[in-house]
């Protein structure tokens, strides 16, 4: 799930990922796109993808059901839409606004 909050940042991308209580997991090498993780360990888990632009804060969410079967691919059992995924997304967004 996509959806951006259009405000000028109140502070670095990382602090506004640990207020909503996502932990660092890297930087996505193609693109600039920082990744986090809520919880910060074990399956089911938040994955969000953010990235900045034009003082926007760009989210693509989505809920990793579990680990990557085959090592070295990132393929997973991922919900991008449905309640429990909105639901995040509602918390997020009443959190940074």
């Amino acid at each position: 799930m996509k959806f951006i909050i259009k405000e000028p940042l109140k502070d670095n991308i990382y602090n506004l990922a640990r207020k909503i209580g996502y932990h660092f997991q890297g930087k996505e090498k193609e693109q600039e796109e920082l990744s986090f993780v809520r919880p910060p360990r074990g399956y089911p888990r938040f994955h969000i993808y953010l990235k900045v632009e034009n003082d926007n804060l760009i989210f693509n969410l989505h809920l990793d059901q579990k680990r990557p079967i085959y090592k070295g691919t990132t393929a997973h059992s991922g919900e991008y839409e449905g309640e429990i995924v909105e639901k995040e997304a509602k918390r997020i967004k009443q959190i940074l606004q």
